[in-house]
């Protein structure tokens, strides 16, 4: 008996059955459903972005390419230079550029933010910048050797006291024990005075105790390591006491005077240039309008091996747009290009917006200010308060400066696309700004966040996907007949042409 064998059937053509049985049902039931697990992933994407700024499934695909990605770069880096090097570097610039400063220009908290707490019932500071400033104070005002002094024990307990009216009664009882304890007058001064008159009052006592003490520690201070303690701890009080005396005065308008007690401070206490005095003398010399004095003390302080902050960078470019501010205009710069001083004037706020980028759009008054922090993080919200709350007014009163920032501040994002990454005149700015300045500004501020933030790719993509997959289920349900045949048509390439005229009959029909 002969048997004939079967021959196989093609899988061309099984495929062909297969997709000719499906049903218009099947393909809403596979886009619904794929709609819906893309729209899960969407959503789940959305809410880790929000909660934890980056992306999910590309903070697990770094986290698995990881090892591949350092074997490679240990493999091409150079002989000699090790990256875990380079990486420690980094991590101890970001350190430095994430400290958090004292405001230079701080302002009084009786008389100024007291005053705006009552006015509004907002409170200015946050817990985090107070206790800040408590350290500060137990860092300035005591010693190892307040044991010998009454009235230092009770000062010592009435700085670290949380509590505004325990600490103002704990100064009360320095006063009743020494009559010329000066640390009691400041604290006395700074928060217990409603005015800033009755603050100077207080203050100018102080400064009366504070000379008499500090005298005396000068003669003891070879005496031990302890008078050497005592005398760092009241040449602190003494310098404080005339830098308020010296703020009093620029606020009662007596600008003159303010700046003589900031150069008599800096020439006689050169080392405590940690305590930016000269920002203070920048800002009073702006006011009186000393423009040659102020290039002065930037080019004493604008230099490559100290630290800069915004007040040096903007006043630096508010120099160079003031020669060219009042004639300058984006139309006729545009016909002719910019001249030599525009360019250096561009430059510098290209600088200066590099430094902190935030400050623009507060001298812009695009963004409300409020009253400034008693701690600063440089290059962050912070110092950009800080610096558009007293320097606004500069920029205004130098016609057409305001308006050449607002035309060129925006040209230094294109010169750092990436700024994180790269800087250009200074270090990448640092990623952990927005943290350390939400501690620092109230929570009715809204914080500046630079680079902003966009959207992971993958938000994009799931989002994307969620909403073709449920447009052609809604398609597909609406329009069976034409939805299966595009499904067909797309099975293999000769079989689009009696898909296109079919669609060419439907429509003519």
């Amino acid at each position: 008996m002969d048997y004939t064998v079967p021959s196989p059937i093609p899988i061309s053509y099984l495929k062909k059955i297969f997709l000719n049985s499906l049903t218009p049902k099947f393909y809403v039931a596979l886009t619904g459903t794929s709609s819906l697990i893309s729209g899960l992933i969407f959503i789940f994407e959305w809410w880790y972005f929000h909660k934890h700024g980056t992306s999910f499934i590309e903070q697990v695909s770094v986290s698995h390419l990881r090892p591949l990605m350092g074997r490679t770069e240990s493999s091409i880096s150079q002989p000699g230079f090790s990256s875990s090097n380079r990486e420690s570097e980094t991590s101890r610039h970001n350190l430095s550029e994430c400290k958090v400063w004292r405001n230079p220009l701080n302002l009084f908290r009786g008389a100024e933010y007291s005053r705006y707490t009552w006015m509004t019932g907002k409170e200015p500071l946050t817990y985090y910048d107070m206790n800040l400033s408590a350290q500060d104070h137990q860092t300035f005002f005591t010693c190892d050797t307040d044991f010998l002094r009454p009235s230092d024990i009770v000062m010592q307990k009435a700085w670290r006291e949380r509590n505004p009216p325990a600490r103002i009664k704990a100064a009360y009882q320095a006063l009743e024990l020494n009559n010329e304890c000066a640390t009691a007058y400041v604290l006395l001064a700074e928060e217990e005075a409603t005015t800033i008159v009755d603050a100077e009052r207080l203050f100018k006592q102080a400064l009366k105790a504070g000379e008499t003490i500090y005298k005396q520690s000068q003669q003891c201070q070879h005496q031990s390591p302890q008078h050497e303690a005592q005398l760092r701890r009241d040449t602190n009080v003494l310098v404080y006491i005339k830098r308020r005396l010296a703020m009093c005065a620029r606020k009662l308008g007596r600008i003159r005077e303010a700046v003589k007690i900031m150069r008599d401070l800096m020439k006689e206490f050169p080392p405590l240039t940690m305590l930016n005095i000269h920002e203070n003398l920048l800002e009073s010399l702006l006011e009186l309008q000393a423009y040659a004095d102020v290039q002065a003390v930037l080019a004493k302080y604008d230099d490559i091996s100290l630290p800069k902050s915004a007040a040096i960078c903007y006043t630096a470019a508010l120099l160079k747009t003031r020669t060219v501010s009042d004639k300058f205009s984006p139309e006729t710069a545009s016909r002719r290009g910019l001249s030599t001083a525009e360019i250096n004037a561009v430059e510098a706020i290209h600088r200066a917006v590099e430094f902190n980028p935030h400050v623009p759009k507060y001298l812009l008054e695009m963004k409300s200010l409020i009253l400034p922090p008693e701690h600063i993080l440089k290059r962050g919200d912070s110092e950009a308060i800080a610096y558009a709350f007293f320097h606004l007014q500069h920029w205004k009163r130098i016609e057409g400066a305001l308006n050449l920032l607002q035309c060129t501040w925006e040209g230094t994002f294109r010169m750092i696309p990436y700024p994180l990454e790269k800087g250009h005149l200074f270090y990448p700015y640092p990623s952990c700004t927005e943290t350390a300045d939400r501690e620092l500004l109230p929570t009715f501020h809204h914080v500046s966040v630079y680079p902003k933030k966009e959207l992971p790719f993958f938000v994009h993509f799931t989002a994307g996907l969620c909403s073709s997959t449920a447009m052609i289920a809604l398609l597909t349900h609406q329009f069976p007949e034409i939805m299966g045949i595009f499904a067909k048509a797309n099975q293999s390439s000769s079989t689009l042409a009696p898909f296109i005229s079919f669609l060419q009959e439907k429509l003519s029909s």
